[in-house]
């Protein structure tokens, strides 16, 4: 079902964003380059993999048109990782939520999240990394936020978050679960 913007239901779908037109179009510069250029056969090859496909993936990304995040009356939806999206994607109930967090990993590209804090006892995500190891590792690379949060997170890419639409389904529809802004 697609979501309007005066539905009560807010879905975003990977689609075309600024980043994800930059990425593709500069991977496009870099496979002609590749293609025109006298490079070694081994060169040429690891561009093209590297380029013509990392591009190619994006392209595909963003014409999959999948959900990549929604808020409706049953609870929040997790989109996957287009790859494996049946595998990545995880639905968490109301029941089992105890805030939506935003927040931002901090490296040189400043990446946005979208996560929800669980209940102590719900049931384990479904999908890879969700053991002790990710965990330990969670806690280690992302400072300041709860590791549980983090593996219950999908990063803003190859889609926009509109935090108003959000605030709005997640009060409709839960209204006892805030919206945090964990930076």
């Amino acid at each position: 079902m697609a979501t309007d913007k005066m539905s009560p239901v807010y879905e975003v779908r990977y689609g075309w964003d600024g980043k994800t037109l930059g990425v593709v179009a500069a991977s496009a510069v870099f496979t002609v380059i590749l293609l025109v250029a006298d490079a070694s056969p081994v060169l040429r090859g690891l561009g093209l993999a590297l380029f013509g496909g990392g591009g190619l993936f994006m392209a595909f990304t963003a014409m999959s048109r999948k959900p990549a995040f929604r808020v409706d009356e049953t609870g929040v939806l997790l989109g996957g990782s287009p790859a494996r999206y049946r595998a990545t994607t995880a639905h968490v109930p109301w029941q089992d939520i105890t805030a939506i967090v935003l927040w931002r990993q901090r490296s040189a590209a400043n990446i946005p999240w979208v996560g929800v804090a669980r209940r102590p006892g719900a049931a384990p995500l479904p999908g890879p990394g969700q053991g002790r190891f990710a965990q330990a590792t969670a806690q280690a690379f992302v400072p300041g936020v709860p590791a549980d949060v983090v593996l219950a997170s999908r990063t803003v890419a190859g889609w926009r978050l509109d935090r108003t639409r959000l605030a709005a389904a997640v009060e409709r529809f839960a209204p006892g679960v805030p919206v945090v802004d964990a930076g």
